[in-house]
C-alpha cells in the first residue's frame, strides 16, 4: 500500500480509492485491523475534500459509484515535499521520527506492535516474548500500526521515560476506540461503505496526521498533558494514538524492531462519536457501548435499530447529526419486501469492539446486524425480544443449575458454592449457541418474514438447545436416587420457569 523509500505514494492506494466500487471490503487479520484500515482510508477521503456537501445531499451521494475517485487524484497528486514513507528518517508515515536516536537500545521486537501478541500492557513486567527477533512483513506491520493508534489499550509503555524523551511517554492511554463499540455501515462494496460513512463536515475537514513531527504541534513527554482538540474529521480519523517508531530489515521487505510509546490524548465531544449508541452502566449512568467478555454485541443490537427509529419519528426534523440520523434519511420502503425477497436497500451495521480487562487485551467481539428503510421497527422488535428470550432462558439455565446443586450438596462450604454450582450450569454454552439463532432472526425479518412467527420459531429452537445443555450437565450426576431426584428437580426448575406467567409468551407451553 504505501513506498517504502522515494517515491511519493504506491499506485495501488490511489487505485484502491479510485476503483473502490470494484472491490469488495478491505482485508484484515482481525476485525479492529479492518476497522484501523477502514478509518484511515475515511482520514484520507476527509482531507482531500471528498464528502457529501449536507446531510440532504447524503442519500444521493452514497449512490454516486464515482464519488471518491476525487480522493484517489487528490493522493496521486501530492506534492513532493509531502513524503508518504513508511521508513523516511525524518517523517515516517504514522510515526515519531523522535524516537530514532533510541530504537536499536530501547526497541522490542515486532510482536510489541500487534495487540493480540502483546500480553498485559502493564510492560514494566517480564515481557521476554517481545524481544523475539521474528520479522514482521511489511504491509503487516503497517495495518498493525494503525490499528494500534486506533485500538491500543491503557497500561505501562517498557520503554524508558528517563532515557528517552521523558516519564510521560510511558503512560498508554487507551487509544479512541479502545473503550467502546465502534460501529460502521457496510455496502455491498468498500465505495459504497466508505460513502455510507463519510458524514457532511461542519467547519475544517481538518488535516491527516501522516507523521507526529510534520503539521500541528503535539504533546511533549516531561509532564501529563490535557487532550487536544480535534480540528476536524480527517484529523479525528487519523490521529497518532501511539508514539511508534518502526525500524525496517535490510531488504526494506519487513520490520524487526519497534519502539511504542504513548501518543497523542484528544479532547472528544459528542460530534466525533457519530456512530456510537449508549448503554446504562450498573450505577444506572450512560456511556457508549462498550465490548464485553460476557455480553456479546448481539444482545445490543436492539440500541442501533432504536437509534434509527428514534430518528425517523423526530418531530422537529432529521438533522443528520449521526449515522443513525443519516440512515433515517434513506426513503423508508413503501411496504415490506415479500417474504424471501431482499428489501430495495440494505445496509449492514457491523459492531466492532476489543475486550480488556484492566490493561489486557482478551479478545475483538464484532457483530453484523441487517438493516433496512422503514423496517427499523420490526427489526427492534425482532432484536429486542430475541434478547429478551435469550436473557430468560439464561435466567432459567441459572435456576436450574441452583436446584441441582441444592439437592447434590445439601451441606455446602460457603468458599465452595460458586464452583459447585458451576458444574451444573450451562449459560455459556447456551450463550455461544445462539448468536447463529439470533442472527438466522435478523437476516428473515429482513427479508420480510412475519416477526411474531420468526420470533416463535426462534424462542423454540433457543429453549430446546438450552434443556439440551441442561441436561448434559447433569448426566455426570450419579445413577443413584441422590442424582435422579437432582436432575429431576433442575430439569423441573427449568420448564417451570419457562412456563411461568413472567416468561416471554413465546417460550410459554413450548417446551415439555
Amino acid at each position: 500500500m504505501l513506498t517504502l523509500g522515494g517515491q511519493l505514494v504506491d499506485l495501488s492506494l490511489v487505485k484502491l480509492l479510485h476503483d473502490a466500487d470494484d472491490v469488495r471490503s478491505v482485508e484484515g487479520g482481525t476485525p479492529g485491523e479492518r476497522v484501523a484500515v477502514i478509518e484511515f482510508l475515511l482520514a484520507i477521503c476527509y482531507a482531500s475534500g471528498t464528502y457529501p456537501d449536507s446531510s440532504e445531499q447524503w442519500p444521493a451521494w452514497v449512490d454516486q459509484k464515482d464519488a471518491l475517485r476525487p480522493a484517489a487524484k487528490w493522493l496521486a497528486q501530492r506534492p513532493e515535499e509531502e513524503i508518504w514513507d513508511l521508513f523516511h528518517p525524518v517523517e515516517p508515515l504514522g510515526q515519531n521520527s523522535l524516537l530514532a536516536p533510541f530504537l536499536d537500545e530501547h526497541g522490542a521486537g515486532p510482536a510489541q506492535l500487534v495487540i493480540e501478541r502483546v500480553g498485559d500492557y502493564n510492560q514494566f513486567f517480564d515481557h521476554h516474548h517481545l524481544e523475539h527477533p521474528s520479522p514482521l512483513p511489511v504491509a503487516q506491520a503497517f495495518r498493525a500500526m494503525l490499528t494500534q493508534h486506533v485500538y491500543g489499550p491503557a497500561g505501562r509503555a517498557r520503554i524508558s521515560g528517563k532515557k528517552t524523551l521523558g516519564d510521560t511517554i510511558t503512560n498508554l492511554a487507551a487509544t479512541r476506540l479502545g473503550t467502546r463499540i465502534r460501529v460502521i455501515a457496510l455496502g455491498e462494496s468498500l465505495g459504497e461503505t466508505l460513502r455510507l460513512n463519510l458524514a457532511p463536515v461542519r467547519g475544517p475537514a481538518g488535516e491527516l496526521n501522516r507523521t507526529w513531527t510534520d503539521g500541528k504541534e503535539r504533546r511533549g513527554f516531561k509532564t501529563k498533558p490535557g487532550g487536544r482538540a480535534v480540528t476536524g474529521p480527517a484529523d479525528l480519523h487519523s490521529y497518532l494514538g501511539r508514539s511508534i517508531l518502526l525500524r525496517p530489515t535490510r531488504t526494506g521487505e519487513h520490520v524487526d524492531r519497534v519502539l511504542l510509546g504513548a501518543g497523542e490524548l484528544l479532547a472528544l465531544a459528542n460530534e466525533h462519536l457519530q456512530d456510537a449508541v449508549y448503554a446504562k452502566k450498573a450505577d444506572g449512568t450512560s456511556k457508549p457501548l462498550w465490548a464485553s467478555a460476557t455480553r456479546a454485541v448481539w444482545r445490543e443490537a436492539h440500541a442501533l435499530y432504536a437509534a434509527v427509529a428514534e430518528a425517523r419519528s423526530t418531530t422537529g426534523g432529521n438533522d443528520g447529526g449521526t449515522l443513525y440520523r443519516r440512515l433515517a434519511l434513506f426513503p423508508a420502503q413503501d411496504v415490506a419486501p415479500e417474504p424471501g425477497q431482499q428489501p430495495a436497500r440494505r445496509v449492514d451495521l457491523w459492531a466492532v469492539g476489543l475486550v480488556a480487562k484492566q490493561t489486557t487485551a482478551i479478545a475483538w467481539v464484532d457483530g453484523v446486524f441487517p438493516f433496512a428503510p422503514g423496517l427499523e421497527a420490526r427489526l427492534y422488535l425482532a432484536s429486542y425480544r430475541g434478547s429478551e428470550i435469550a436473557e430468560f432462558v439464561a435466567s432459567a439455565l441459572s435456576k436450574a443449575a441452583y436446584a441441582a446443586w441444592s439437592v447434590v450438596y445439601p451441606n455446602p462450604k460457603p468458599s465452595d458454592k460458586n464452583a459447585q454450582i458451576a458444574r451444573f450450569d450451562a449459560r455459556g454454552r447456551h450463550w455461544e449457541a445462539t448468536r447463529e439463532p439470533f442472527d438466522l432472526l435478523m437476516e428473515e425479518t429482513t427479508l420480510g418474514e412475519d416477526v411474531h412467527a420468526c420470533l416463535q420459531e426462534y424462542a423454540v429452537t433457543v429453549a430446546t438447545a438450552a434443556r439440551r445443555f441442561l441436561a448434559e450437565c447433569l448426566d455426570p450426576l450419579p445413577r443413584n436416587s441422590q442424582g435422579a431426584k437432582a436432575r429431576a428437580a433442575a430439569l423441573r426448575k427449568f420448564d417451570v420457569e419457562l412456563d411461568s406467567a413472567k416468561a416471554p409468551t413465546e417460550l410459554r407451553g413450548e417446551i415439555s
